[in-house]
C-alpha cells in the first residue's frame, strides 16, 4: 500500500476542507465564515423606483455649467443665461463670438441647438434623454451597492428588477434603528454642489420668493443647520461628479467635519473660481441644503474642500460613505418594504439541517450496506465534498440562502451517484471476470464520460441561473457549482486514488466485502 498523487491531493483537499469549514460550523470569531442570507437570519427586503426625470433636469444643469464654464473660459461675453422647461437658454452680446461658441457646442454630445439671430436654445436630444434614464437606474443599482458594501454590510443583494424598479436585500438588519439607518443611507441623493451667493441681492433673501430669485436666475436654498435662507446662483460652478474622496475629519474644535478632494477637471474650476471671487462667499450645498458659505480669502488650489455642519460622528461617516459611493442621478423612493424576522431564518435553518442531516445519515448507512467497504470509501469522499463546499463558500464570504442548502442537498446526491455509477462499472467488470485491477481502471475509465457529461450539462445550468437570476437563485447556482467541482475532485479523483493506494489488498474471495458482491470464480489472475 503507498501514497499516489491522488490521494495526496484528497488528503490535502480534506485538511483544506475541514479547516476553513471550522470558523463557520463554531462560529468562532476569527476565521472566514459563511455568510447566512435574508431568508436565514432574517433581514430587510426593499423593492425602489426611481425617478428619472430628476436625472434629467440634473442633467441640463450640469450642462449649463459645462457651457457657462467654457464660455467664460473662451471670454465670450453672454446674457440671459438661464435653465427653464428643460432648455439652457442664453444670448450672445457680441455677434463675432459665434463662431467660438458654436464649436464649444460642437464638442458636446447629445445635445440640440436653435439659434435665432444670438439666441442660443439648448436641448437634450430623446435618445440623450432615454440613455441618461437607462444609465440612471444602472447607476443607481451600483451606488446603492456600493454604499452598502461601504458600511460593512455582508452580501447585500442589489439588483434591477424589471424595467425600472430596484431590488435591494440586506441580511442581519434586526431593529427598527438600524432598519432606519440603512434607509436613510440608500435614499441619501448626496449630490453636492459648489455653489455662488448673488452678494447683490443676499441681502433681500428673506424677502424674496422663489419666482422672484429665478428672474435673477437665483435660487433660495435653507441652511442646514439653523434654517437660514441663502441665495444662490441656480448654475452650481461644479457638482460632487468631479468629487474623487470624501473623508471624515474633526476640525479645531473636534467636532467631525468632511473633507473632500476634486478631480483635476474640478480642482482647476474650483481654482479658477476662487481666484477670480475674492472676497465673496460661496456656498457648500449637500442635497439641497447648504452646510457652509465662508468668505473666499484667497484662491484655493489643489481641488480639496470642506463640509461642516454639526454632525454628529455617525452622520458624519454615512455622509462621507454616500459621498464616496456617488451621488444618486434620480432619487429613489420606496414601493415596497418587508421585514423578515430571524425567528422565520431559525426555523428554516432547523427544518433544513434536519433534513440534510437525516438525508446524508440515509445515504451513507445505504452506501456502507449495499456495497461494502467501497461504499464506506463513498462515504468518505462525501464528508470531504461537504467540507469543500463549506470551506470554498466561507474563503470567498458567500452567502448560504435556503436555496442555497437546497442545493447541497442536492450536489450530495450528485456525489453519491458519481460513486454509484463507478462502483456499478467496478462490479459489472468483475463480474465479466477481470482481474480487480483492470476492473478498477476500467470501471472508472467506462464512468468518467457519463459522469463528466452530467456535471457539465449541470454545471451549465448553474451558470445559467447565476447569470439571469437575483437573490436566493444566485445562491443557489453557487453552491451548486462549488458543490459539482468539489464532488469531480472527491468522487472521482479521490477515490480512485484510495483505490489504487488499497487494490494490493483488495482479495477476490471476500468481494462481498469489498464491493458487496459474491466471489467470482472465473476471475482473470492480476
Amino acid at each position: 500500500m503507498k501514497l499516489n498523487y491522488r490521494v495526496v491531493i484528497f488528503i490535502a483537499a480534506a485538511v483544506f476542507g475541514i479547516a476553513l469549514s471550522m470558523p463557520s460550523l463554531l462560529q468562532t470569531e476569527k476565521g472566514s465564515k459563511i455568510t447566512l442570507g435574508l431568508d436565514l437570519q432574517g433581514g430587510l427586503h426593499m423593492l425602489l423606483g426611481v425617478d428619472t426625470d430628476e436625472a434629467i433636469r440634473s442633467k441640463i444643469k450640469s450642462l449649463a455649467s459645462a457651457i457657462k464654464y467654457a464660455a467664460e473660459d473662451e471670454e465670450l461675453i453672454i446674457d440671459g443665461f438661464k435653465v427653464r422647461n428643460g432648455r439652457v437658454e442664453f444670448e450672445l452680446l457680441d455677434r463675432d463670438d459665434m463662431p467660438k461658441m458654436d464649436e464649444i457646442l460642437k464638442k458636446m454630445e447629445g445635445i440640440s441647438v436653435q439659434k435665432e439671430g444670438l439666441k442660443y436654445t439648448v436641448t437634450l436630444t430623446p435618445e440623450e434623454k432615454e440613455s441618461i434614464k437607462r444609465y440612471a437606474i444602472t447607476q443607481a443599482v451600483d451606488t446603492i451597492r456600493n454604499r452598502l458594501d461601504q458600511f460593512g454590510l455582508a452580501e447585500p443583494t442589489v439588483a434591477k428588477q424589471g424595467k425600472d424598479k430596484i431590488l435591494v436585500e440586506v441580511p442581519g438588519i434586526k431593529t427598527p434603528e438600524q432598519e432606519q439607518r440603512i434607509r436613510e443611507l440608500i435614499a441619501k441623493a448626496a449630490h453636492l454642489q459648489l455653489m455662488a451667493i448673488d452678494e447683490e441681492r443676499a441681502a433681500n433673501v428673506d424677502n424674496m420668493t422663489p419666482a422672484e430669485a429665478a428672474r435673477y436666475g437665483d435660487v433660495i436654498l435653507e441652511g442646514a443647520q439653523n434654517g437660514r435662507k441663502y441665495l444662490v446662483k441656480e448654475i452650481p460652478i461644479l457638482d460632487g461628479s468631479m468629487l474623487t474622496d470624501a473623508r471624515v475629519a474633526f476640525d479645531q474644535n473636534n467636532q467631525p467635519v468632511i473633507n473632500f478632494s476634486l478631480n483635476s477637471q474640478g480642482a482647476q474650476i474650483f481654482g479658477d473660481f476662487t481666484g477670480k471671487n475674492v472676497g465673496k462667499r460661496l456656498a457648500v450645498v449637500l442635497d439641497d441644503k447648504v452646510y457652509s458659505a465662508p468668505v473666499i480669502r484667497e484662491r484655493i488650489g489643489g481641488g480639496s474642500g470642506q463640509i461642516s455642519g454639526g454632525f454628529s460622528v455617525k452622520e458624519a461617516h454615512d455622509v462621507a460613505i454616500a459621498l464616496r459611493s456617488g451621488a444618486l442621478l434620480a432619487p429613489v423612493f420606496m414601493e415596497e418594504k418587508r421585514s423578515v424576522g430571524p425567528s422565520l431564518g431559525a426555523d428554516s435553518i432547523k427544518a433544513s439541517m434536519i433534513a440534510l442531516i437525516t438525508g446524508f445519515i440515509a445515504v451513507v448507512i445505504f452506501m456502507v450496506f449495499y456495497y461494502g467497504i467501497s461504499g464506506v470509501i463513498a462515504d468518505v469522499a462525501l464528508i470531504v465534498n461537504l467540507f469543500l463546499i463549506l470551506a470554498i463558500m466561507a474563503l470567498f464570504g458567500a452567502t448560504l440562502t435556503l436555496p442555497g442548502m437546497a442545493g447541497i442537498v442536492l450536489t450530495v446526491g450528485m456525489a453519491v451517484d458519481a460513486n454509484v455509477i463507478i462502483n456499478e462499472r467496478i462490479r459489472e467488470l468483475l463480474y465479466e471476470g477481470k482481474s480487480v485491477t483492470k476492473a478498477i481502471e476500467q470501471g472508472y475509465a467506462n464512468a468518467f464520460s457519463a459522469i463528466l457529461d452530467a456535471n457539465i450539462t449541470t454545471l451549465i445550468a448553474a451558470v445559467v441561473l447565476y447569470a439571469y437570476g437575483t437573490g436566493p437563485i444566485k445562491g443557489f447556482a453557487i453552491t451548486m457549482s462549488i458543490g459539482i467541482l468539489a464532488s469531480m475532485l472527491t468522487a472521482i479523483l479521490g477515490t480512485h486514488g484510495i483505490w489504487q493506494m488499497l487494490e494490493s489488498k483488495v482479495s477476490k474471495e471476500r468481494l462481498n466485502i469489498w464491493f458487496g458482491i459474491k466471489p467470482v470464480t472465473k476471475a482473470e489472475g492480476r
